[in-house]
């Protein structure tokens, strides 16, 4: 007989990524709309205005409480922009389940104020639990010639 093992035991994020927009639909599914890794601003400082941060955790019912959670916005050098605690509280999963899915959508303005490697940390019960990086580039937009045989207007 096969045995499962469960690699990724207690509570833990599944993935953490910004995008343009995200919601849960009535039947609980979560859409996330614009996935991004990396902007463009033409000077800075600069302001990403909302943007959306959506973090997908996954917990069992051994992570029945209520437990710390907390992220950071560090700039390309590890300076600390901005930072924001919050308390969840995560019940047992419905039955003839074993794992609870808890989105956590964040509305954000992210300021910038360098080029570089951005980076969202994720803390779960006073742990380190994910990281997102955001890639800043700045300056003159890069120009991108049409495609041969196209001509432009």
């Amino acid at each position: 007989m096969m045995q499962c093992r469960r690699y990724l035991a207690g509570m833990h994020v599944s993935f953490a990524l910004f995008a343009d927009a995200a919601n849960i639909s009535q039947e609980g599914k979560l859409n996330v709309m614009g996935i991004f890794d990396a902007v463009h601003v033409a000077q800075l400082p600069a302001l990403h205005p909302r943007a959306t941060f959506v973090v997908r955790l996954k917990a069992s019912s051994a992570d029945a409480g209520v437990h710390p959670f907390r992220i950071r916005w560090l700039n390309p050098r590890g300076v600390e922009l901005w930072s924001s605690e919050a308390e969840l509280e995560v019940g047992a999963p419905p039955p003839g389940t074993s794992e609870l899915d808890m989105p956590v959508i964040l509305q954000l303005d992210l300021p910038l104020d360098l080029v570089g490697d951005y980076r969202m940390t994720i803390d779960v019960k006073g742990q380190s639990a994910a990281v997102s990086v955001l890639h800043v580039r700045g300056g003159a937009p890069p120009v991108v010639p049409p495609p041969q045989g196209q001509m432009v207007s």
